[in-house]
């Protein structure tokens, strides 16, 4: 897969920090630091989030790759500090002398990585898992994003996202009824999604090999999230239950240009963008970690208990939303990059 627009995120959820690594960038890019603050706020907010949120007030320190508020070519470096750590030290410790079976759990949680993380890793202490699984990485992924929204900025480039809906609500008052509804009971709730862009060029991505296909780029970043279940694009998800003649965006032409009176294709057409908005549709389960504990099995005895509680949200999905909207603007912007490789603005 080609890639430009290259990445690495590292930190646990108690650690001392998140940090990224972002090559590519162009030099002469304005980055604007209050911005990608205001991104990782955004993330931390939303109806039904839960405790670490009153703890965490995510701001971002740059340690290399700008230098007086631009880009310089080189690889630029994020950092997101976990308050929380301060709590966490011992117990997340990277010393042996400092070992410790605080915090340390063996039962499974039933939709988390828990299980299958402990095979493939050969875990005892299932809280090495849960550190780096857990959607807190989400932060610094949000952070990234927001450098790949500047720079989709200066393309014109720009994104939103809406809320369709919260179990089974369908508008705002029914969202916070839902949550408040699910909380008391010690539930959990997930919800529906859409991410739309705005203003892209015709022919980001390609038909000419699987892997370059766009929409098989942005799926895969967004189905990757944390707890997500399902990615479409425009009407995709109910597509089998419109004929062709229907579904099909006719093409017009209007003063000499081409448009379009529907976009059940959400933007792409043959693994390419094809000038309409990019609509992107996806659906988050509900957050698996509950006040009200599921069946599971303790793995230090292998006997049935209930799952271990760690602390979480009621509902997540407008965070998850943000963290969407972060995901596609890095695969938007790698394609933009691919086919404007300045290494300049």
């Amino acid at each position: 897969m080609l890639e430009k627009f290259r990445f690495l995120t590292a930190g646990e959820s108690h650690g001392k920090c998140l940090t990224a690594i972002i090559e590519g960038l162009p030099s002469g890019l304005e980055i604007d630091v209050d911005f990608i603050n205001s991104e990782l706020k955004r993330r931390q907010q939303g109806y039904g989030r839960g405790g670490r949120m009153q703890i965490e007030t995510d701001t971002v320190e740059i340690t290399s790759g700008v230098r007086f508020g631009k880009t310089i070519g080189s690889p630029l470096t994020l950092v997101i500090y976990n308050k929380d750590y301060e709590n966490w030290q011992k117990i997340m410790s990277v010393n042996p002398e400092d070992e410790t079976d605080e915090k340390s759990f063996t039962k499974y949680r039933p939709g988390h990585a828990d299980y299958a993380g402990s095979v493939k890793y050969n875990h005892k202490d299932l809280r090495n898992i849960l550190e780096r699984s857990s959607a807190r990485k989400t932060a610094i992924e949000t952070a990234v994003g927001a450098v790949a929204k500047l720079f989709l900025k200066h393309y014109g480039i720009s994104c939103r996202s809406n809320i369709l809906q919260i179990g089974a609500g369908l508008s705002e008052e029914d969202f916070h009824s839902e949550i408040d509804k699910a909380k008391e009971a010690g539930d959990t709730l997930g919800g529906k999604f859409e991410v739309i862009f705005e203003n892209l060029p015709v022919g980001l991505g390609s038909y000419v090999h699987w892997d370059r296909a766009i929409d098989g780029k942005i799926a895969q970043a967004v189905m990757s999230i944390p707890a997500v279940k399902s990615v479409s694009f425009g009407n995709g998800q109910h597509g089998y239950k419109i004929p062709g003649s229907k579904f099909h965006d006719e093409m017009f032409l209007e003063n000499g240009k081409i448009i379009r009176k529907t976009n059940n294709a959400g933007g792409v057409e043959g693994g390419m963008t094809n000038g309409e908005d990019l609509v992107v549709k996806a659906v988050m389960k509900p957050i698996p970690t509950l006040r009200t504990p599921l069946n599971t099995v303790d793995s230090s005895n292998m006997t049935e208990t209930t799952a271990h509680f760690e602390r979480s949200d009621t509902c997540a999905v407008e965070a998850c939303a943000v963290v969407a909207e972060a995901r596609i603007a890095c695969v938007i912007a790698n394609e933009i990059m691919l086919v404007n490789p300045g290494d300049y603005i």
